[in-house]
């Protein structure tokens, strides 16, 4: 009995979900740059500020229009047209701007008839005109290091002139250590979670030995899935303190108390419960922010979320951090499980709030952030 009790593994405690990821802001350095066409940017995090020279270099036409000045059309309106002694110019948009004009006025802003060209309404200095610099400041960033590319981003980029930028892309490998359909399709989800979020996963096929892996690894991180527990076949905590550095066996989060974090020298290795919903708060709350270090990303990337009110009370118990799913319902939400979620709650959830450890619950009415699933 007493040899067989050595290979059970065993949580001596649970670590605060809060010095769990202090640990990772500690330990986890960001990967080296690499310098990629925008084109294959999206999601990726910038590694050094983008800049661009200023554009335009001299002022432009925003619009079709008459380019003037802009003190000959004061006080000027449809039933009080000011003359203009000098002929307006007809521009394009795209145009520069010539010397001695500051705005553009609309078509139907100016009047001509026998020689003679009228205001008919006030047009302001700038009006329809991109000043010189207007699209871009050499002085100020396009984004600075550690943020995200959108499409939006990319797109300014190449309209700027933009073909390359320096970023950082996490190569994580995802090991689903038995090929249940719930530990595949947890892996399958966390690795699309990683690659919309800026990096490379590699994912690998179902019951690859974890020992063989850690030898032979060169990935920036390995999120593995399955054997956490204290099941007769659950072996990779132990295998982890074996072959590298075991930091933590049980966090206090629920689902997820049996995940566990090391580190094989500087990577870090995320283990994650074989069940999706556990595996998936891990990853939430954990394995996003080893993602975010791994990119460069200080103190995480904030999460998008949106306030709105309990519409009954949440119970909940002290000393863990718990992720309950909810389902909106116009201005409010309804929480849907706790501690174990079943696949049809997440099915039928809308979103998920963060009760923290030092809470006891929330009261009905209470305004929770509600975040997104991935």
């Amino acid at each position: 009995m007493a040899a067989a009790s050595e290979t059970i593994q065993m949580i001596s405690r649970l670590t605060p979900l809060s010095d769990v990821t202090a640990m990772v802001d500690l330990r986890v350095k960001a990967v080296t740059p690499r310098t990629i066409d925008i084109a294959a940017a999206a999601g990726r995090a910038l590694a050094v500020d983008a800049m661009a020279p200023p554009r335009p270099a001299a002022s432009l036409a925003l619009i079709d229009g008459w380019a003037l000045t802009a003190d000959a059309t004061l006080a000027a309106a449809p039933h009080h047209p000011m003359p203009l002694f000098h002929p307006p110019q007809r521009i394009e948009a795209g145009q520069p701007l010539p010397p001695d004009a500051d705005c553009v006025a609309p078509f139907d802003a100016v009047r001509s008839a026998n020689g003679m060209s009228e205001a008919l309404a006030t047009v302001l200095p700038g009006d329809g005109v991109l000043l010189a610099g207007g699209d871009s400041d050499p002085l100020i960033p396009l984004r600075r290091a550690g943020e995200r590319m959108r499409m939006t981003d990319l797109s300014a980029f190449a309209a700027l002139g933009l073909s390359r930028i320096a970023v950082r892309e996490p190569r994580i490998r995802v090991l689903p250590l038995r090929g249940s359909s719930i530990i595949v399709a947890a892996a399958r989800l966390l690795a699309h979670d990683i690659e919309r979020r800026g990096g490379g996963a590699k994912f690998d096929e179902p019951g690859r030995d974890l020992g063989t892996v850690l030898a032979s690894e060169t990935a920036d991180a390995i999120v593995v899935i399955g054997g956490t527990g204290s099941g007769r076949n659950d072996t990779c905590v132990h295998t982890m303190a074996r072959d590298c550095e075991l930091a933590v066996h049980g966090i206090a989060i629920s689902p997820g108390e049996t995940a566990a974090l090391g580190f094989a020298g500087p990577r870090p290795l995320l283990l994650l419960p074989g069940r999706l919903d556990a595996a998936l708060a891990v990853w939430l709350t954990v394995g996003r922010r080893i993602q975010d270090r791994l990119a460069g990303i200080p103190g995480g990337e904030r999460q998008l979320s949106e306030p709105l009110t309990l519409s009954r009370k949440l119970p909940s118990a002290a000393g863990l951090c718990e992720i309950v799913p909810v389902r909106r319902t116009q201005n409010s939400v309804e929480p849907l499980a706790s501690k174990y979620l079943p696949l049809s709650a997440l099915t039928r959830s809308d979103g998920w709030i963060l009760v923290p450890a030092e809470s006891d619950g929330y009261a009905e009415g209470t305004v929770v952030q509600v975040r997104p699933w991935p």
